[in-house]
C-alpha cells in the first residue's frame, strides 16, 4: 500500500470542474512530480490533498486513512506538511521565530533548529532578522526550512523554484534532494529539468486529469512525451 493515494476525485471552485477524476500514489519513500502547464489543476491537487479545496467525489487515503471528510487541521497533525507556492512565512517574524512556531510542541526544539540551520547555513547567519527582509531565495529557504523541521512524513512542495536566481535554485534542489533521503515528497514544478531530477516517478496533467504517468528516468526534459502537453 502507498502511503498517499488518491483515486478519481473532482474538485471544484464554484462551478468550475477542475480535477475530473485525478488519480494518483506516492510511496514511502519516493518523490514524484507533477508535471504540466499553469492552470491544468497542479496546485489544486495539493489543496485537495490537504482538504482546502475538498473534493466532491473521489477517495485520498493517507497511511490508509481517509482524508476526504476531515478539516485541514486534522490533516497537518496526521504528518503531511505544505511548502506553498506564496511561502506564507511570517514576515514581522525574525528567522529564528518563523522555524521555533514550525516545530511541534512535543519535538526537540534545539534539534530542530539545528536541522534547519544545517540545511540552510545563510538562515542561521540571518537567525535574527526579521523574515520579510530577507531575500526572496533566502524565503524560500525559510520556507523549506518550516516544512523540514515540522515532524512531517510526506511533504508536498508547490513550485519551489519558482523566480529564483540560478544558483538559488541549486541550493533549493540540493537541499530537497537531502530532505527527500529523509521525507517522500510531491512535487510540482514548472522546471522540468530540476522535477525530473528530484523525482523517481511523474505524472503528467493537462485538463484535470493525468494523461500520462512513469518513471522519471525514462523521459527527458525534451521529450516528445512531455512537449506535446507541456507546450500545447
Amino acid at each position: 500500500m502507498s502511503l498517499l493515494d488518491v483515486e478519481e476525485i473532482h474538485t471544484y471552485y464554484g462551478q468550475s470542474h477542475i480535477l475530473e477524476g485525478l488519480s494518483l500514489e506516492v510511496g514511502a519513500d519516493e518523490v514524484v512530480a507533477l508535471l504540466g502547464r499553469n492552470g491544468v489543476g497542479k496546485t489544486t491537487t495539493m489543496r485537495s490533498i490537504l482538504q482546502l479545496t475538498p473534493p466532491r467525489e473521489g477517495s485520498i487515503r493517507y497511511d490508509g486513512e481517509e482524508l476526504v471528510g476531515k478539516q485541514t487541521y486534522e490533516v497537518a497533525t496526521m504528518g503531511l506538511g505544505w511548502i506553498p507556492e506564496s511561502r506564507r512565512i511570517f514576515s514581522h517574524l525574525t528567522v529564528e521565530e518563523n522555524l521555533r512556531a514550525a516545530i511541534p510542541p512535543k519535538s526537540d526544539l534545539a534539534a530542530g533548529l539545528e536541522t534547519a540551520f544545517e540545511t540552510f547555513p545563510i538562515l542561521e547567519e540571518r537567525r535574527d532578522q526579521e523574515a520579510g527582509t530577507l531575500s526572496g531565495g533566502q524565503q524560500q529557504m525559510l520556507a523549506i526550512a518550516r516544512g523540514l523541521v515540522g515532524d512531517n512524513e510526506l511533504l508536498l512542495v508547490d513550485e519551489p523554484s519558482e523566480g529564483l536566481a540560478p544558483q538559488i535554485v541549486a541550493d533549493v534542489a540540493d537541499a530537497l534532494e537531502g530532505i527527500s533521503e529523509e521525507v517522500p515528497l510531491l512535487l510540482v514544478e514548472q522546471n522540468v529539468h530540476l522535477a525530473l531530477d528530484l523525482a523517481d516517478r511523474f505524472y503528467l496533467v493537462d485538463h484535470g486529469q493525468v494523461v500520462d504517468e512513469g518513471a522519471a528516468s525514462d523521459v527527458s526534459p525534451d521529450s516528445d512525451r512531455l512537449t506535446e502537453v507541456l507546450s500545447a
